[in-house]
């Protein structure tokens, strides 16, 4: 993939090197750093531009310049209150220089003009940038323009409790098989549902612990409406697969009345559900690479590997075995001294290096950005991070940089939750889905 035109990268390494003069001026410049969905095990989400700075001080006292590099850093955990303050603070005209976020910011924000192009203060034609993987600057891409750089990267498996998938009649051979069958499609999601009610007719489980997925939106949803064949975007179009979410709604719905997931799933207190998952409670659940960490660093998990075998999340009828992507990437926001965002930016590029984003990776239980990543011996030697990376990151999609995404989102999250509960039944849901995007998005969504 060409990213930079050869005209635009000739511009940018112009750039960078007037830039060059201008840190030279710099005497003490103050960058602030907010990062969102970060806890205990993400902290080099920050910790890495603070180390970028470091390295870019250095390097500024042996060319003789005085350069001091102050970085603020300022972690949320919870995505509503990270994007609240961020708007808030734009609206002050007080927004940090970089943020953290997920990937399908991009289209609205660089929309509203609230972040910058980061191609325009960083040569993406050369190292480390040039190492990252195609696909996730495509991610970090919008309208053939480059955004952002990815922080990280990550999958979302489905994980099976070992011990009670032996106690129904799986081998060690079967499970160590098991990855690659549901990669086949041999395993299928017909399959995880008759699974999950054996091991509450056995009595492993409680009622409605067989299958227990996430308890609140998000983006995991999307690899479950993949998994029954249904496409997200197709031609730079929103694409509402009325079959598939069909089928995606009845899985869920079924799972309820088979009695392997609850009724009342939705919106159960988080910390009760990593406890349930992290003890054996739960037979088979969903979620994410960096659950790794805290389910062995927060939830005392010790022996995850003897108790825990993950894969791609199965095939449904007309769909494939898949995973969901969802890199959160460094954003430059719009309103500062251009000095400041250049060296934001060199900040940002420093930090993207295979070394140091591996700190991230290992601690974090997340994916490497770059192909040297995967060569970094201490990257290489941490087990999850390896077999998670080779078993996962080549069947990954990703939910589309599309501005109207979070309303199609939006809806069918509502019609998903209303079929689980029974509220609605599955093809009333479906059927209001589709009325609810024709009048909101008219042509901007494929209906088919």
């Amino acid at each position: 993939m060409t990213i930079l035109p050869t005209l635009k990268s000739f511009a940018v390494v112009a750039a960078i090197l007037a830039s060059t003069s201008a840190i030279a001026l710099a005497k003490d410049v103050h960058i602030s750093v907010w990062a969102g969905g970060t806890g205990p095990n993400d902290v080099y989400r920050l910790d890495a531009i603070e180390i970028a700075a470091q390295q870019l001080q250095r390097e500024a006292a042996l060319k003789g310049e005085d350069l001091k590099i102050t970085v603020e850093k300022k972690p949320y955990s919870a995505w509503e209150d990270f994007k609240q303050a961020l708007t808030l603070a734009a609206e002050a005209k007080t927004a940090p220089n970089i943020v953290v976020s997920g990937h399908e910011d991009i289209a609205p924000w660089s929309q509203a003009g609230l972040i910058v192009p980061i191609e325009d203060y960083v040569d993406l034609d050369s190292w480390p940038l040039s190492d990252i993987y195609e696909n996730l600057l495509k991610i970090a891409s919008y309208n053939g323009t480059v955004y952002g750089i990815p922080q990280d990267a990550e999958s979302r498996p489905m994980f099976f409790w070992k011990p009670y998938m032996k106690a129904i009649g799986y081998t060690d051979a079967d499970l160590d098989a098991l990855p690659q069958s549901v990669q086949d499609g041999k395993y299928t999601m017909k399959n995880l549902l008759e699974d999950a009610k054996k091991m509450q007719d056995k009595g492993l489980v409680q009622a409605g612990y067989g299958f227990y997925p996430r308890t609140s939106n998000g983006p995991d949803y999307w690899q479950f409406y993949t998994s029954f064949g249904g496409t997200m975007e197709e031609g730079g179009k929103l694409v509402f697969d009325k079959a598939a979410m069909t089928r995606t709604y009845q899985f869920f719905a079924d799972a309820v009345k088979a009695g392997v997931t609850k009724k009342n799933h939705i919106g159960m207190p988080g910390d009760q559900w990593w406890k349930e998952v992290a003890t054996g409670k739960a037979g088979i659940w969903d979620g994410g690479t960096w659950h790794y960490a805290r389910l062995v660093n927060q939830e005392g998990l010790k022996d995850f590997f003897g108790n825990v075998i993950f894969t791609l999340i199965p095939a449904g009828e007309g769909g494939k075995a898949n995973t969901l992507t969802h890199p959160l990437v460094y954003l430059l926001t719009a309103g500062h001294d251009k000095e400041d965002t250049e060296i934001a930016a060199q900040l940002v590029k420093i930090a993207s290096e295979p070394r140091t984003n591996a700190l991230h990776a290992v601690k974090s239980a997340h994916l490497g950005i770059s192909k040297s990543e995967s060569t970094v011996d201490f990257y290489s030697a941490d087990r999850w991070t390896r077999e998670a990376t080779e078993r996962l990151l080549p069947h990954a999609n990703a939910m589309p940089n599309n501005s109207d995404f979070g309303k199609y989102w939006n809806i069918m999250w509502k019609n998903l939750e209303a079929s689980w509960t029974g509220a609605k039944t599955v093809d009333a849901a479906v059927s209001d889905a589709e009325s609810e995007l024709k009048s909101t998005l008219g042509d901007k969504i494929v209906i088919r």
